[in-house]
This record gives C-alpha cells, sequence and structure tokens, in this order.
C-alpha cells in the first residue's frame, strides 16, 4: 500500500524545463560549438604531431659509417647509407678523401653525417677505435682479415705493448673534440683497462 498519498509514477520521469532555462542552455551549446570549431584541427591532435615526427619533417638525419681512409666510394656501405637520405654520395667522398689524405690510406676512420632536411650535409671525421689502435700497437694475429681480441681476456694474451704506446694512443684520442676536455693521464688509464679487457699486457 502507497497509503493516501500521490499514486505512484508508473511511466518515465520527466524533467519540466522552464523556457528561459531551456533559451539558456540551447545558447551555451551554441557557444560550445563555435569555440570548437575556432580552434585549429590540428592544435590537440597528437597522432597529428607525431605522424610528423616519424616521417623525419624537418629533423636532421644522422649517418654513422666507417670509411678506410682516402677509400671512400660510392659503393657499399657509403653510397647506399647516403643515398637514401637523398645525398649525393660522390660529394661526401671527394671531401671524405681530401680530410683523411694524411693518414695511412684504409684506416678506418669512424665519421658522422648529419643530413639536413634540405639534403645539404655536414661531417665530422673522428679517430679510429681505441681497441684498433690497440691492437695494431701490439701487433695481435690477423683472423679472418682482421686483428682480434683475446677470447678470455685474463686467460689469453694476444700482445704486449708499453706506456709509450699508451701514451701515443691518448694524444690520438685526445684530438677529437668530444674527449678534448679529458686529462692524458685520464685517458691513459681508460686505455690501460681496455687493452686488459681485450687480451693485450702493459708493460713499464
Amino acid at each position: 500500500m502507497w497509503g493516501m498519498g500521490r499514486p505512484p509514477c508508473r511511466g518515465p520521469i520527466r524533467t519540466l524545463v522552464s523556457p528561459a532555462t531551456l533559451e539558456i542552455l540551447q545558447l551555451s551549446k551554441h557557444h560550445q560549438r563555435q569555440n570548437v570549431k575556432s580552434q585549429d584541427p590540428t592544435e590537440f591532435n597528437t597522432a597529428a604531431i607525431m605522424s610528423k615526427v616519424r616521417a623525419g619533417v624537418g629533423l636532421d638525419q644522422i649517418v654513422k659509417l666507417i670509411v678506410g681512409a682516402g677509400q671512400a666510394s660510392p659503393s657499399p656501405p657509403v653510397g647506399p647509407a647516403l643515398g637514401s637520405k637523398g645525398v649525393k654520395s660522390m660529394d661526401f667522398c671527394k671531401e671524405f678523401n681530401a680530410r683523411t689524405a694524411h693518414i695511412t690510406t684504409g684506416t678506418p676512420m669512424p665519421c658522422r653525417v648529419v643530413v639536413r632536411p634540405d639534403r645539404s650535409f655536414t661531417f665530422d671525421v673522428r679517430t679510429p677505435h681505441t681497441s684498433w689502435l690497440l691492437l695494431n700497437a701490439a701487433d695481435a694475429p690477423i683472423k679472418k682479415g682482421s686483428r682480434k681480441g683475446a677470447g678470455n681476456p685474463g686467460h689469453e694474451t694476444v700482445g704486449t705493448i708499453s706506456l709509450k704506446h699508451v701514451y701515443e694512443i691518448a694524444k690520438i684520442k685526445q684530438t677529437e673534440l668530444r674527449l678534448s676536455g679529458l686529462s692524458l693521464e685520464g685517458l691513459c688509464r681508460s686505455i690501460i683497462f681496455q687493452a686488459k679487457s681485450i687480451g693485450i699486457n702493459v708493460v713499464p
């Protein structure tokens, strides 16, 4: 029994809104629609922004190579690596070979190429890897066309170098801009540690 009051409502409940309130709500919705239309459609479009980033629009591209001094040519790996970025590999080869003309031919030189959005490029040539310098100084045996470090350092030795070799290698590495701030002593310690890690003994 519901008592003597108003009988229960058996149909859907309707909320009564006065004409004045309804007009205010309609104006508010219209104002919101106008604000949405006035916004830049890509302003908060994360997908569009990420798509541009993935496409590399307006971004520099980095190509890392190891090329023999004086031996750069359009053949692999130089040609395909730079050609895929829209760079004329012959232009790079001429400049690279000119820059490395004073170095023993064939010395493996790490190179970092920065390709601009307009396909122009700059590059810097770095010194050979420390391991390569150490293995050559120690006259390590050649296996499969190149000198290899010990497979089991601490139990196997591939050569011996002196502290003079370490010092000369440190001076070579210090010519790199990114390492120029390090002391020769610090570089020598690092080189000695790396020598031992590839099976090279260091003697006074």
